[in-house]
């Protein structure tokens, strides 16, 4: 998968091993709850075997923001997306953006779907997600036909 411009500010970026600016974002416990409901932060070694599923399963980028890595973002073959921006990236509609342009990725592999978990407490992800067209069908789960 090559790298992708989402516009003249942002870019999708191929994973590749860059745990010193990635875990960064994964050390901070506001990001650690909203995108996996948990109370601890990430390590080192949870961290490597987060990125080599999702590479190893999925389309991964890193996103990068007026040339500052800033977060991360995976489309699975299922559908399913999962998005991380840094906080200090965060209320810039850096997801919004990003999240258009993973729909037309999906697009160009023929998904009919889409489907992003998204915890109940997580109101600015909702807020998101429903703001490009998702629309909850479950407790914690929003979906977007293609």
């Amino acid at each position: 998968m090559e790298n992708r411009l989402v516009d003249k500010e942002l870019k999708l970026v191929r994973y590749y091993p860059n745990y010193k600016t990635s875990l960064a974002w994964y050390q901070d416990l506001d990001v650690c709850k909203q995108v996996d409901n948990r109370d601890t932060v990430y390590d080192l070694d949870v961290l490597k075997r987060m990125y080599k599923y999702l590479d190893k399963k999925g389309d991964l980028f890193y996103i990068k923001y007026k040339n500052r890595l800033c977060g991360d973002v995976c489309l699975l073959p299922d559908g399913e997306v999962c998005i991380v921006v840094a906080k200090p990236f965060q209320n810039r509609h850096i997801g919004r953006r990003v999240i258009n342009e993973i729909i037309k990725l999906a697009g160009e592999q023929g998904l009919s779907e889409l489907h992003a978990q998204i915890y109940s407490f997580n109101t600015q992800s909702q807020k998101m997600f429903e703001s490009i067209g998702f629309r909850k069908v479950e407790e914690e789960q929003y979906c977007l036909k293609l």
